[in-house]
């Protein structure tokens, strides 16, 4: 039997965030697909920034990933998938978006897992802020999975990252047109400028009498806009800006030590975001110390959003994990 997916809440009573912030009841939300729960082997998956617990099947983010016999097989596998909360799905908002850290969605995720009684995952897939909090989840649950899978991410937030998280915030706080002139620097971060020359090769659009790159941005702008929350992507952000598993805790190699499950690390060697420099530094470490670590990399010119895009090199590397 087959899942049909829908979105079930859970309400999550008296949270405190590292902050101190108190809430009495935080929704989370999350969808199912694939076979019934506690049937097959469990796949969390994390969605990134603009996206949503519905990873496959009608407007699914990662159809070309997840699906009947694609590399995560839903006649193998129980999908899960959680609404980051706050995320805007379901019309759910959070305002005080800095009460909020990586780790505590992370924290969050784990009560969720808690309250379906999984006591293991198979595997833990995220790419960009998602595997962040995949990250964030390993370090504080050392044997929660079996396989970790961050792509197009790290375990910290970098200077270079945190550097355009604060212009991000900038352009929300202070612009007349906060998410369309926010999304419109991000797509400037997503991509690559090989990826633009390939793209628009400086070609105009005569009607608008502007150039194609700025027609794009401008429709990628207003696309969000009109689907998209703004304390949604002000507390997207702030959780892409606190990504670190290190944070007021242990060193990295005295949290990764504790785990026993294979790490495998997908950067892409386009990457403006999250480097791929800074993936190979991050496996180096994990090889001093561990054995069941690899890095792969994704051959792009299309940036931090080529995990969304190059489906068949992805494929490729995830084929022997599924």
């Amino acid at each position: 039997m087959k899942l049909e997916n829908k979105t079930i809440p859970i309400i999550l009573q008296n949270f405190v965030t590292e902050s101190g912030a108190s809430y009495n009841a935080i929704n989370l939300s999350y969808e199912l697909f694939g076979l019934p729960l506690h049937t097959a082997p469990i796949v969390l998956v994390n969605h990134a920034l603009t996206g949503n617990a519905q990873v496959t099947g009608e407007n699914g983010w990662w159809n070309d990933l997840i699906g009947e016999n694609k590399t995560i097989d839903t006649t193998k596998y129980t999908i899960l998938a959680f609404n980051v909360p706050g995320n805007g799905h379901n019309g759910i908002s959070i305002e005080n978006h800095t009460d909020f850290t990586a780790r505590d969605i992370a924290r969050i995720f784990i009560k969720g897992i808690e309250f379906l009684k999984i006591n293991q995952l198979y595997a833990i897939i995220g790419g960009s802020v998602g595997g962040g909090i995949a990250w964030e989840i390993l370090a504080l649950e050392p044997q929660i999975t079996k396989h970790l899978i961050p792509i197009a991410t790290d375990w910290k937030s970098t200077d270079w990252l945190i550097a355009n998280c604060y212009l991000q915030e900038l352009i929300l706080n202070n612009s007349s047109n906060p998410i369309e002139d926010a999304r419109i620097h991000a797509m400037l971060c997503y991509r690559s400028p090989e990826s633009f020359k390939e793209k628009f090769q400086r070609t105009k659009n005569d009607e608008l009498a502007i150039f194609n790159v700025e027609s794009w941005l401008g429709h990628h702008g207003k696309k969000l806009q009109k689907r998209y929350q703004i304390s949604s992507y002000k507390l997207m952000n702030q959780l892409l800006k606190t990504i670190d598993i290190t944070r007021n805790t242990d060193d990295f190699e005295t949290l990764m030590s504790k785990t026993t499950a294979d790490i495998h690390i997908i950067g892409i060697n386009s990457d403006l975001f999250f480097s791929a420099r800074e993936n190979q530094e991050t496996y180096q470490e994990l090889k001093k110390f561990k054995e069941n670590v690899s890095y792969n990399e994704i051959d792009s010119v299309h940036g931090h959003d080529a995990f969304l895009i190059e489906y068949k090199q992805l494929d490729n590397l995830l084929a022997s994990i599924f």
